[in-house]
């Protein structure tokens, strides 16, 4: 595990290298309670499929990177696509990445491309959220029960330095009145990358309708609706993904595998 400090943060994050050279860096960006080790061996596996640099870190209050000392507003996923993200390209020293994000990490990989065209080579999202959906509310509601009334917390300690806030963070601000007008379709028509966008059949957290708009407002995006897949799809269905995100990975960088 490596650490970098930007604006004032310490971000833990893990640096895998290229096994082929001319290929663009892959960088992850993890969900609502995810954390590098959440990944657990797709960084690596997709390294091995695509020949990439990745790059997957933790993003400030996840994992063991180093919290925020305000308080999460609606506008914690724009802050991080449009401020933390580019200042850790710059920190790194990555230049046109492929960002690759699963659920949050997907809007803000969307919100970075919006509001940064230049920066991205390309964009893949599995389960992104656009706009909030009674189905995602309902999904957090049970995901409050599991938490008050299973070893949920125990569990989700060994990801996290601090679990009880990570989960108190994103439950309580999907869940509040605040939060009900989120929305990021408004940055969708700013992006000039390709996109790739997955979702399963079967997320329990949104419908098909959140990749949908993403199609219709970025031309030329690739859609993957998976079959037996909830919300997860780099674990429901790692195999479906990895090779969708390698022949994604392979067009735009104009690689021939």
């Amino acid at each position: 595990m490596k650490h970098v400090s930007v604006l004032d943060l310490r971000i833990e994050y893990r640096d895998l290298p290229a096994t082929r050279e001319g290929l663009p860096t892959l960088v992850l960006l993890h969900e609502g309670l995810g954390s590098i080790t959440m990944w657990r061996h797709f960084p690596q596996a997709l390294a091995e499929a695509t020949g990439c640099r990745v790059i997957v870190y933790s993003r400030p209050g996840y994992g063991h990177s180093q919290a925020y000392a305000e308080a999460r507003t609606p506008r914690y996923m724009h802050h991080e696509g449009e401020v933390i993200l580019p200042a850790l390209l710059a920190a790194w020293g990555v230049e046109k990445p492929v960002l690759i994000g699963h659920s949050d990490g997907g809007s803000i990989a969307l919100i970075c491309a919006g509001a940064h065209s230049e920066l991205p080579l390309a964009v893949a999202v599995m389960a992104p959220h656009e706009f909030v959906e009674e189905e995602t509310l309902a999904g957090i509601r049970a995901a409050r029960e599991v938490w008050q009334t299973t070893d949920w917390p125990k569990k989700l300690a060994r990801y996290h330095a601090d679990a009880p806030r990570v989960f108190a963070d994103w439950n309580d601000c999907w869940l509040s009145p605040a939060f009900r007008d989120w929305n990021i379709e408004d940055a969708l028509p700013r992006i000039q990358c390709p996109v790739l966008a997955l979702q399963g059949e079967d997320d329990e957290y949104a419908t098909m309708r959140q990749i949908e708009v993403i199609a219709e407002q970025v031309p030329g995006t690739e859609l993957h609706k998976l079959a037996n897949c909830g919300h997860s799809p780099q674990r429901d269905q790692e195999a479906a993904v990895l090779a969708a995100l390698a022949a994604f990975v392979s067009r735009v960088s104009g690689s021939c595998r």
